[in-house]
């Protein structure tokens, strides 16, 4: 059976890698593979996953243009500061209410707020989070993300919302970085752009949170920051200023978009019966709650016309 395994866990990998698979499939037939099999691969496939992502996000910004990407970021700032805050104060909120113990309330809060797995990775450390804490923390984001990666296109298209609208609000709804590239890569290349654009620009907030944190908790922790979206800064501004290299920005872009694919499988095969476990009702509860009040609230406002980018 460990053969077996194997060899599907190889196969699907591949398969990913090809693009005859869109991005939800790959997440669906790594969950399906998690469900019924030991993962052979288990610690192997969580760092390839970690620089799989990354290097695939580098990718996708030769296909990106700076000028949106500072256009982003400015035109948002203020929303993005309130919302941010917001979210962190009702995150810490229902996990107070819900008595959520430890620092798995504040993880949940500021993965919800900016950025998933990344927020938390880079915050975990500074208020000196446990190992438990992690992992029940980047479990409930990661449920979240694989949900929203398979429901978020139908609500979409049943909405009759434009790909603007679509990116917008799963930049802003949707946890991680490659469930709102996979959510928008379905759904249209408009919304890919917008989307991407968005989530990346807004997971620069991680910057001033995890420094915040560092000074309200007088941690001299070494702050763990997502250097990779710098790298995606650089790409972008190879892609839009430097003259003639066309053709390489658009393979690498492609090469991004294939890898995003393989890495969603990836993410899909760590789904396992173990971590839904252990992440347990009351952090889960949080942040599908927290969760639920971002997704509808984002979208309300964006159909009102309130947010557009």
């Amino acid at each position: 059976m460990h053969t077996v395994a194997k060899i599907i866990f190889i196969l699907c990998l591949a398969l990913s890698f090809t693009g005859w698979v869109s991005p939800p499939v790959a997440l669906t037939a790594g969950i399906l593979f998690a469900f019924a099999f030991t993962h052979p691969y288990a610690v192997q496939s969580r760092t390839a996953t970690r620089f799989l992502l990354q290097a695939s996000v580098v990718g996708l910004g030769f296909g990106m243009n700076l000028q949106e990407v500072l256009k982003a970021g400015r035109s948002g700032l203020l929303y993005t500061a309130v919302s941010i805050s917001l979210a962190m104060s009702l995150g810490l909120a229902l996990g107070n209410w819900l008595r959520v113990v430890g620092n798995s309330s504040f993880l949940i809060s500021a993965g919800t707020a900016i950025c998933g797995g990344s927020a938390i990775a880079a915050v975990g450390p500074i208020i000196q989070a446990d190992e438990h804490e992690m992992a029940v923390s980047l479990g409930a984001v990661f449920i979240l993300n694989s949900v929203a990666l398979i429901i978020f296109p139908p609500i979409g298209n049943a909405l009759h919302l434009s790909q603007s609208q679509f990116g917008l609000w799963a930049a802003l709804a949707i946890h991680d970085t490659s469930s709102v590239v996979g959510a928008t890569a379905k759904y249209g290349p408009q919304a890919l752009v917008i989307g991407t654009t968005v989530k990346l620009a807004r997971a620069l907030w991680i910057i001033p949170l995890a420094l915040l944190t560092a000074a309200i908790k007088r941690s001299k922790t070494k702050i763990q920051l997502p250097w990779f979206i710098l790298f995606f800064c650089l790409a972008a501004i190879v892609n839009t200023y430097v003259v003639g290299v066309s053709g390489a920005t658009h393979l690498l872009y492609t090469l991004g978009r294939l890898g995003l694919t393989a890495t969603l499988f990836l993410i899909g095969t760590g789904l396992s019966r173990a971590t839904v476990q252990q992440v347990g009702w009351r952090p889960l509860l949080q942040a599908v709650l927290l969760w639920i009040v971002i997704g509808c609230s984002s979208l309300y406002l964006i159909r009102a016309g309130w947010i557009a980018f």
